[in-house]
C-alpha cells in the first residue's frame, strides 16, 4: 500500500481532535475511530477541491478500505491526517490516507480507500466528467 503523492497529487492536511469516548479499554484510540478519521480526511479535501457544480451533482460512498495499523494512538496525542488522491479504476477512485501523529511525524495509520461516485439525484453510480477525473485522480502509468 504504497500510494506515495506526486508532483500530480498534492496532499491535504486535516488535523484531528481526539475525543474522549474515541479511546477504548485498552486506553489508546479505537481502530474504528481511525476509519472514520480516513473518511472525514476524504470528505474535507473533497469540499475543499472540488468546483460548487461538482458538489451539487455528486456524493461518494466507499466500496473498500485497507488500513494497516502502525501504532496506537493515545489520548493525549495530537495528529493529523494527510490524504491524496491515486488511480482512477474502471468505477472506483483510490485515495491514500496517513495518519500522523505530530510529536514525532510518525505515520500511526496508512489507509487505501475506494470511493465510488454516485450521482447526487438517484443515488446511482455515475461517470464522472473531466474536471473531477483531473483533480480527483493521477493519470495511470499503465496509460
Amino acid at each position: 500500500m504504497d500510494g506515495r503523492p506526486g508532483p500530480d497529487a498534492p496532499s491535504y492536511e486535516l488535523t484531528i481532535d481526539i475525543r474522549d469516548d474515541d479511546v477504548d479499554q485498552l486506553g489508546h484510540v479505537n481502530n474504528v475511530v481511525y476509519l472514520r478519521w480516513v473518511q472525514e480526511a476524504a470528505i474535507a479535501h473533497w469540499t475543499s477541491a472540488a468546483r460548487p457544480e461538482d458538489q451539487a451533482a455528486l456524493v461518494w460512498v466507499v466500496s473498500r478500505h485497507e488500513i494497516d495499523y502502525k501504532r496506537p494512538v493515545m489520548r493525549d496525542d495530537s495528529v493529523f491526517a494527510r490524504t491524496w488522491v491515486g488511480k482512477a479504476l474502471e468505477r472506483d477512485f483510490e485515495r491514500y490516507t496517513e495518519i500522523i501523529r505530530r510529536i514525532d511525524g510518525k505515520t500511526v495509520a496508512r489507509a487505501r480507500t475506494l470511493w465510488c461516485p454516485l450521482d447526487r439525484a438517484t443515488f446511482r453510480p455515475t461517470v464522472v466528467g473531466d474536471s473531477v477525473r483531473k483533480r480527483f485522480s493521477v493519470p495511470s502509468t499503465e496509460e
